[in-house]
């Protein structure tokens, strides 16, 4: 409260001279007439500081020269009215001079004091303002998030404050050139932050107190924003650049969970021209296949846009010299090239008509590395007239390491697959010859050898009955051995299977089962030869280890061959807790059963049987 009363008194603009000497005047005469009240209860020699009241008013309302008049006039009206008449000496005609010249002293010191006084309190009121704009100014520019946006604010709000129309706060140089105007420079370090720009036609003390007490505020201020701008915009940056490295991460994440999966190559490649042209901002990626012909075969393409027909995937096209591709083939490193005016520079030449009908401005590519060998090339395409990052070819290469895992992952499950195809191919011809050898060869000779001890023995004469019978046992013998033959033979391929077909071969091992067996076989037909004998001896394997280790007392053997695949499930309500990794027989069976492409699953819970689930594609046979 006091604080507002104060300000008010001190921005009250000061009347006109003559109402400061009309207000003096009647000062005067007021504590003349109160000096006489006064002069009854205190003596006349104190009540001269009755009139230093009406000098301390009129000077500080109306400034030093009026006050010390009023001060000069109080002290002649005071030693003429109050202290002449009480003295016995008098100089030039009655006048006291050494009491008026201690009241002049007095009275011009009070003066002097009070207009001392209103300049001080005037200047505390200043800076006190001042130091609520700069407050309010460092507000503004600290909160703007452009700190250009914010200067003219800035400026407003200097104007008003100062009560100077017309300032102005500008980046860098400004005003120079205008006579007009005055330009004071806003530095910080000898580094030129700003301008503040005023009228020319500024009193010099206003000038003054803009260079000596609005500027150096104003630098510190207007250097503290432009480093919190420079801040900000360093942490933009950064929070950009860990957003970059965090989408390309995911996206080398997502790419790396396909290739750990073993989907195809071609949906790799599909993913990876995919995510890298997202990450590149580009405007279309291509995965080629260096040929040993001297093309380039086109594995996947992606483009950021529906636009005009792409090249098609698949399609081979001749390595050109002024090619990109062809550069990177011939120096294995990554590369990159440029148009000019619409002229192919070499941006991938082997693409070159597709380029100019895209209006691709640049291209950038990297190799494809597969086990030391150059394997393709991966390349960028861009409309943008712009100039790609130095960096960008570094963040392809990422994404090209990964093209040569999966092609590298691929190859060796190609390789895999081929090979237990092989092992499982030649496992079964070794036993079709076996079982063919041991019917044609020795199953023929042992029934032979049979039907001339049966025409022996009725060749045997009656007196010799000893030789009848010993030739009888020998044949029956025979006849076992021949049984037991002919048993081994099923085991190692059943001729059932290749005459009859997987329903009766699945028959005959229910039969043969010592756990009752619930089959239900749907089989549309004939299926692959290796698909039935891979489903034969899933089932086979099976039935064997139940009757061995289940202790069960049913099983469930249903085969659907009706789609696309050949779905075997085998269930038994046996103890459980089987372990699939165990025994040779259930790592044979998943063997045969991945080489065709399938899968085998065991689920065996302690004390709620076992299950076995296996999947065949049929085209795989």
């Amino acid at each position: 409260m006091r604080a507002r009363m104060l300000s008010s008194l001190l921005r009250v603009t000061r009347p006109p001279l003559l109402v400061g000497v009309i207000v003096g005047v009647a000062c005067v005469t007021a504590e003349t007439f109160l000096t006489f009240l006064l002069e009854r209860v205190a003596p006349s020699n104190a009540l001269n500081v009755v009139y230093l009241v009406g000098v301390l008013v009129v000077s500080y309302l109306w400034g030093l020269p009026l006050g010390m008049l009023t001060a000069v006039v109080s002290g002649f009206v005071y030693d003429y009215f109050l202290v002449v008449p009480r003295h016995s000496v008098t100089v030039f005609s009655g006048w006291s001079w050494m009491p008026l010249l201690i009241f002049l002293v007095v009275g011009l010191l009070v003066s002097a004091a009070a207009a001392l006084m209103r300049t001080l309190l005037m200047e505390a009121e200043e800076r006190r303002d001042e130091a609520d704009l700069e407050a309010a100014t460092a507000r503004l520019l600290l909160r703007a998030e452009h700190l250009r946006a914010a200067l003219p604010v800035v400026a407003r709000r200097l104007a008003q404050g100062l009560d100077l129309p017309f300032l102005a706060v500008e980046l860098g140089a400004a005003g120079a050139g205008d006579p007009g105007k005055v330009a004071l420079p806003l530095s910080d370090d000898d580094v030129r932050l700003g301008t503040l720009v005023a009228p020319a036609d500024l009193p010099a003390a206003v000038l003054r107190r803009l260079r000596e007490r609005v500027v150096p505020s104003l630098e510190a201020v207007l250097a503290a924003a432009c480093d919190r701008e420079a801040i900000g915009n360093a942490l933009a940056v950064s929070r950009d650049e860990l957003a970059r490295v965090a989408d390309e991460q995911a996206a080398l994440r997502r790419v790396a969970t396909l290739v750990a999966r073993g989907v195809r190559p071609a949906e790799i490649f599909g993913a990876v021209a995919r995510e890298m042209g997202m990450i590149v901002n580009a405007d279309h990626t291509a995965v080629e296949r260096y040929e040993p012909d001297r093309t380039v075969a086109l594995m996947s393409f992606w483009s950021a846009s529906d636009g005009g027909p792409v090249p098609p995937v698949g399609s081979h096209r001749p390595l050109r010299e002024e090619g990109l591709s062809t550069l990177v083939l011939r120096t294995g490193q990554p590369a990159r090239m440029a148009t000019v005016g619409g002229t192919a520079e070499g941006a991938a030449g082997e693409l070159d008509t597709w380029v100019r009908d895209e209006k691709i401005v640049s291209a950038v590519a990297s190799p494809i590395v597969v086990e030391a060998r150059l394997w393709g090339v991966m390349i960028a395409f861009f409309r943008g007239l712009e100039p790609q990052p130095e960096g960008i070819e570094e963040r392809i290469r990422d994404f090209t390491e990964l093209v040569a895992t999966a092609i590298s992952n691929a190859q060796a499950r190609d390789e895999l697959a081929a090979s237990r195809a092989r092992v499982v191919a030649a496992s079964d011809e070794t036993r079709h010859r076996i079982e063919r050898d041991l019917h044609d060869g020795a199953q023929q000779r042992l029934v032979s050898l049979g039907l001339q001890l049966r025409m022996a023995e009725t060749a045997v004469p009656p007196e010799l009955p000893k030789l009848r019978e010993q030739l009888s046992r020998t044949a029956e013998g025979l006849t076992l051995v021949l049984e037991d033959l002919r048993e081994l033979s099923r085991g190692i391929h059943p001729a059932i299977l290749s005459k009859g077909g997987l329903a009766p071969a699945l028959k005959m091992l229910a039969r043969r089962s010592s756990v009752p067996v619930d089959l239900r076989v749907r089989v549309d037909g004939r299926l692959p030869e290796r698909v039935e004998v891979a489903v034969y001896y899933i089932v086979s394997e099976s039935l064997t280890n139940v009757a061995k280790h289940a202790h069960a007392s049913l099983v469930c053997v249903d085969v659907d061959a009706v789609g696309e695949a050949a779905r075997v499930a085998i269930r038994d309500d046996g103890k459980g807790g089987a372990d699939p990794r165990g025994g040779s027989g259930l790592i044979g069976l998943l063997d045969r059963v991945q080489a065709l492409g399938g899968t085998i699953e065991v689920t065996s819970p302690a004390g709620q049987g076992t299950t076995l689930t296996a999947v065949i594609p049929v085209s795989g046979g």
